[in-house]
């Protein structure tokens, strides 16, 4: 009998999740406890592995959606492993399905490249039957158009009376002045499937302006005290914690500054037994740091932010970015921050309104840091220029008001401005 690939329990609140790839091609050797496919979740990528050793069938393909317990594959023990490098079956029948002059298939490019990519034109067998909507099938005999040199963009390349106006206005665009038609470069429609992942994060952030009563309110601050002492110390500080030290480890602390004065900030409207509504607040500061992967925006944690030293912080950062471009970060890293800071400067960001991350009340968008001509804070009435950065932060006006929201981010500039204060906690 064979054996079951299965797909595993990963966390209460999943119940399906998307096969992102096989490991091992169908009909390939696979030893047992191999990753056998990656399973694309709402909140993670997780490998699964081979339950026995033997001949891999596939029975669900790469981009189909999966329910947590069904079936994707089958494993025949029977088989006998191959004689020869058995320890690279996967990448061995992998080499063997690809054709000699077959190039890699390319990873998938960003949305911002995708607007301008061409597709070539439909290479069909002579005689076959070209799928098409009757729309464009009419359009094509209005334009005297062979549907069969038409790029088709809907489901299973049928042609779209779309697909056949850009063919018009294109090959109308590109014909030369002695009649014949210039190579074309026909306006394109590109559609993919929305991960698990960006579907979760598209559901939050609608819930967010849903169900909350959110504002943001602004502040700047002058980032030269942070920047003089991180020079000062930087090499330092990296020869002794293995880590570099960057600017969120500061803006971490300050934010723990603020959140100890203002709970509020660091609470969620949550429910009673009853079900009705209640505030509820936490002794500890679990701060969540957005996070850009390959795969769309998650926000990992990092636990008991207030206990944590500088080097705690740049390397629990450090570790979770890893994890999070290399997609091993666990349920358990995704879920549970009390409050959420988000880094838009990182991109050249100015100003932006960050969108609150529920359940959470509070979130703390930080930005580039630009050189402006503000007043001189040690020479009173002149002008010098300045590194400055504005903040802001969004907060859920249900629960936290006007002047707490500010007050808090003026405790955030004020730990900025003057560092010693985190270290003086005060």
């Amino acid at each position: 009998m064979p054996t079951n690939i299965v797909i595993p329990e990963v966390g209460e609140s999943i119940r399906s999740g998307v096969i992102a790839a096989w490991s091992v091609p169908d009909g390939a050797y696979v030893q047992r406890d191999q990753t056998v496919l990656e399973l694309e979740t709402d909140k993670i990528t997780m490998e699964v592995p081979a339950p026995a050793s033997g001949v891999v069938k596939h029975a669900a393909k790469v981009g189909e959606e999966v329910a947590i317990g069904a079936v994707v594959g089958a494993i025949d023990e029977s088989a006998k492993a191959p004689t020869s490098s058995v320890e690279q079956p996967a990448k061995q029948a992998a080499q063997a399905e690809q054709k000699p002059e077959q190039k890699p298939e390319t990873k998938a490019q960003p949305v911002a490249s995708a607007a301008v990519a061409t597709s070539p034109e439909p290479t069909r067998a002579k005689g076959q039957t070209v799928l098409a909507t009757p729309l464009a099938e009419k359009m094509a005999i209005e334009h005297s158009i062979d549907l069969a040199g038409v790029v088709g963009t809907g489901a299973g390349g049928r042609v779209r009376e779309q697909d056949v106006l850009a063919y018009v206005q294109s090959h109308r665009n590109g014909s030369s002045s002695n009649g014949s038609a210039a190579p074309s470069s026909p306006r394109q429609v590109h559609r993919e499937k929305m991960t698990p992942l960006r579907q979760r994060v598209a559901s939050r952030l609608v819930e967010a302006q849903h169900t909350a009563a959110m504002l943001t309110t602004f502040n700047e601050v002058d980032m030269t005290a942070v920047m003089d002492l991180r020079k000062q110390y930087k090499d330092d500080f990296e020869k002794k914690h293995g880590v570099g030290l960057g600017f969120m480890s500061f803006f971490v602390k300050a934010v723990v500054q603020g959140l100890r004065a203002f709970p509020l900030v660091n609470g969620f409207i949550a429910q009673d037994d009853d079900g009705k509504p209640v505030i509820q607040t936490h002794d500890y500061c679990d701060i969540a740091i957005a996070v850009a992967s390959p795969k769309g925006l998650v926000v990992p944690v990092l636990r008991n932010a207030e206990k944590m030293s500088f080097a705690d912080i740049e390397s629990g950062i450090k570790d979770l970015a890893t994890k999070a471009k290399d997609g091993k970060l666990t349920i358990e890293e995704m879920t549970g921050g009390t409050f959420t800071i988000t880094n838009g400067g990182i991109f050249g960001s100015l100003m932006s309104t960050p969108i609150l991350n529920p359940p959470q009340s509070a979130i703390l968008g930080m930005h580039a840091i630009k050189k402006r001509a503000v007043e001189d804070p040690g020479n009173p009435g002149a002008i010098a220029l300045r590194p400055m950065m504005y903040l802001a932060v969004s907060y859920d006006h249900r629960i936290i008001d006007g002047a707490e929201a500010v007050r808090f981010l003026v405790t955030i500039k004020n730990c900025i401005e003057n560092p010693e204060r985190m270290l003086m906690d005060v």
